[in-house]
This record gives structure tokens, sequence and C-alpha cells, in this order.
């Protein structure tokens, strides 16, 4: 029903992506406000992270906070990534990554999604245990500030974080309020020592391209506290490049846009719903998204209709989705089990 996998599909098992280009409006500023002054700095900065890049993940476990505990070995790995705009609507801009994979051949994979927002009036913030939570914001309190949303494969909700642009030390950087956010695939498919991560999120625009630090903190959920696990230290360093095939990944795109567009908008739907008491995704999240992935790779390949590919997603993101968020310890009893693999 839901479309047939490719090669780029089974490959998403481990990465993903996504691209485009857009027209850029003129900003609505208010003249002679120190606030104004910095807002096109700070988008000429948040837009410098578009182009294309090789791309570093470097996470290592730093101080054991739990009695008996010992960090495990550092995780690196690497990537090829495409970063594309594909809103900006002066303040509000969206950005989406597209992962290429494979050899000679390159895959395109779409992965995650981030939206930024200026003096936004409400954040999501993650519950635990899949669930997620809008939470209002006083516009005295957010003013000049910028919001992070960062979107999962399947567009769903992951994190988001409140901050200001600085430019003190010669370069623009943004640094995030702490706000919790699922864990990242790496450890998902292999721990279930802890439940959630603590993060403060730092973008840096370098000379090569940008960086995006991450100081975690994991959390174990289940007692009546949040009980903090290990520290973690994640560098992601994006270096720009010239030879990355980013037609394939702009040919992808193109063929998919319509859908994602539509999924998009069906989350949208579903958080302005759910405002106030929160949003809960059954289960793993990786079910979801591979499924998505291939409902795209089905209209990608012409073997369904663009009208289907949407009932489908939708009827997809309806199955795994819903608005009656329970207590959180109900929630983490409910996230499917699994044996950590040894030494893990």
């Amino acid at each position: 029903m839901f479309g047939q996998f490719s090669k780029a599909v089974v490959l998403a098992a481990g990465l993903m992506l996504a691209a485009c280009t857009v027209d850029t409006p003129t900003p609505q500023v208010a003249a002679n406000d120190a606030v104004s002054a910095s807002f096109e700095r700070d988008r000429q900065a948040i837009l410098a992270m578009e182009g294309d890049f090789n791309v570093t993940f470097d996470f290592r476990e730093t101080v054991p906070l739990k009695a008996g505990y010992k960090v495990k070995d550092a995780y690196v790995t690497g990537a090829r990534e495409i970063v594309r705009v594909i809103e900006d609507r002066g303040d509000f801009i969206s950005m989406q990554h597209i992962l290429l994979v494979g050899g000679e051949k390159k895959f395109p994979i779409k992965h995650w999604r981030q939206d930024w927002q200026f003096q936004p009036s409400i954040i999501t913030r993650y519950e635990g245990g899949n669930s997620w939570k809008n939470i209002s914001l006083n516009a005295a309190d957010v003013r000049g500030q910028w919001a992070q949303f960062v979107y999962q494969v399947d567009d769903g909700p992951r994190y988001a974080g409140l901050g200001r642009w600085r430019y003190d030390s010669g370069f623009p950087e943004w640094s995030s309020d702490p706000s919790w956010r699922p864990l990242p695939r790496r450890d998902a498919t292999k721990r279930t020592d802890y439940h959630a991560i603590e993060a403060v999120n730092r973008h840096a625009i370098t000379p090569d391209g940008w960086v995006h630090e991450q100081d975690n903190t994991k959390l174990i959920l289940t007692g009546d506290a949040p009980q903090a696990l290990v520290r973690e230290v994640g560098v992601n360093t994006y270096v720009k490049a010239d030879d990355l095939q980013a037609d394939v990944a702009m040919a992808y795109w193109e063929k998919t846009k319509d859908l994602w567009e539509a999924v998009r908008a069906e989350w949208t739907r579903l958080e302005k719903e759910t405002t106030g008491f929160g949003l809960t995704v059954q289960g793993e999240p990786e079910e979801i998204y591979m499924q998505i992935l291939g409902v795209a790779t089905g209209l990608e390949e012409g073997s369904i209709t663009l009208e289907q590919a949407k009932a489908d997603a939708v009827a997809l993101i309806a199955d795994y989705t819903a608005t009656d968020l329970k207590p959180l310890q109900s929630r983490l009893a409910e996230i499917p089990p699994f044996e950590a693999a040894e030494g893990e």
C-alpha cells in the first residue's frame, strides 16, 4: 500500500536527506529599532548554512554522572549533505537537509529539517516517551531571539531551542537554552539505559562552512525526577564541497517536494490542534520514517500518483500518532523494548 523500497530507502536505515531553491521576500522590519538592526545580519547567518557539505559527526561521552557507569567509545562518522532553503518569509526560514550515499552512483535520502522563527509565540518541547508539547512564550521574553525547530526524517517534531545570534568574537554564533530531545539513532538502536538528552546547541558560521556543537546530558526518566547518566560533547562540522553531485539530490526533491509539503502540512495541523496538551508518536520513530520514505520512493519512481502518495503518508502519520498525552511512565513503558548489544 505504501510504495516499494528502493536501494535508497534500504540505505536509509543508517542515513537520510532533501533540497530546493526559493525566492526571498523583502523582510518587513520596524525601523529605528535595536532589534531590527541585527535582524538582517541574523538572517544572513542562518542562510549561510545553505550549500553542499562534507560532514563529520563526532560524539564523545566525557563525564559519568551515575555510580558505576563507564563512558562508551567515541562515535565518529561522516556524510555528504546538501542543505537548501525551501521557504523564506523573512522572519521564518526553513532549510531541508538531504544526504547523498553510495559509491560512484549516489543515492539521495531525505534527512532532517531545521526551521528558524524570529521572536516565536510558541515553542515545541520534547516531554520524553516520544511526546511533545507546545509551550506559549511571552513576547517580551523572546525579543530579538530566534527559535530553531528541528524535525525528524518523516518531518515529525524532534526538538527546539530558543536563543540569540551573537557576533562578539567576530563570527556569527547562536546558542540555545537547554532543552530535551529524543535519543539519537546511534543510541536508540543499541541502548536502553537512558531516555532523553538535555542539550545546549550552538551553531557557528566558519570560514569553510558551519559547525553544530552540542553539550549533552543523557537522562534517565524512570524515577521521580530526571537523573543524569553521563555528559557528552558533540561536534558536527559542515565543510563546503563542490563535488557532491547535488543535481542528484535536486532531481529527487523536484519529484517529491509536493509530497513532503503535504507531510509538513499534516504535522503542522496536528501540532496546532494539540497546542497545550501535546502530541504522542507511538513506537520507534524509525518505523514511521522508513515507511514514509518508501512512499516518497514510490512517487519518485512513478509507481504511485502524487495524490495516492499524499493519502498514504497522511494515513501513516495517523497510524503512528495520538493526541491523548499519557503520563510519562506509561509512555516509557509502551516504547518497544530491545536488548542492548554486548559492551553497549
